[in-house]
């Protein structure tokens, strides 16, 4: 499989599930302000829109939006068992990947992080965020993962969550919140995972910075 990813954007997510599973898969960065991959590539070519991730699967089919590819992983990796098998489970699987979609990720996070947001744009997402937030904080007090065991959810959660450093959002605020990151910072996957992409994300900025 090949994944479009930008360094640090939601794309992460996959890459974990990938290292959980311990899958090869071929990495294709993309430069979020170009919509270039590293090779020249057009990558609107691939996705109209610019966005990532978008995974191109063995069979040749481009899926793009995150929870789509996250579910389309957990049933493509079993071995992983990055889903729950019952239907029961499936259904609070899709709860928390459309929360971390639409209350985090776009809501919360997104004007934020856009350096075109406007001043109220700002604080209204940070209000609105810290319940949110708070929601989670009840949610996480006494468990591990958002279920019960790490699934795809968590990869996608943990990698929102890192964008916190770039924002006003304090995590410490949120005692079970901040444990729970602390953990998926912790675990292989995440780690190394984070690592790598920090690295290319310098190695990108360093590439547009103008030359004296």
């Amino acid at each position: 499989m090949q994944l479009y990813f930008s360094p640090l954007s939601c794309s992460a997510a996959t890459r974990i599930c990938f290292y959980e599973a311990g899958t090869e898969a071929t990495y294709i960065e993309v430069d979020s302000k170009t919509k270039r991959t590293l090779d020249g590539s057009n990558y609107l070519e691939v996705h109209p829109l610019g966005l990532v991730p978008a995974l191109r699967t063995d069979e040749g089919d481009v899926l793009t939006e995150n929870a789509a590819i996250l579910q389309y992983l957990a049933g493509a990796l079993p071995q992983a068992d990055l889903a729950p098998a019952d239907s029961r489970g499936r259904m609070r699987l899709q709860q928390w990947l459309s929360f971390i979609g639409t209350e985090l990720h776009k809501a919360t996070f997104s004007p934020l992080l856009d350096a075109s947001s406007t001043e109220g744009a700002r604080s209204y997402a940070l209000e609105k965020g810290t319940g949110r937030l708070a929601y989670l904080e009840k949610h996480l007090t006494g468990r591990e993962f958002l279920m019960e065991r790490f699934s795809v959810a968590d990869a996608y959660l943990a990698t929102v969550l890192g964008w916190s450093v770039a924002t006003p959002i304090d995590l410490k605020k949120w005692p079970a919140l901040s444990a729970y990151f602390a953990r998926m910072l912790e675990r292989p996957s995440v780690a190394k995972a984070f690592s790598e992409e920090r690295k290319l994300y310098m190695a990108q900025l360093e590439k547009r910075q103008p030359r004296p």
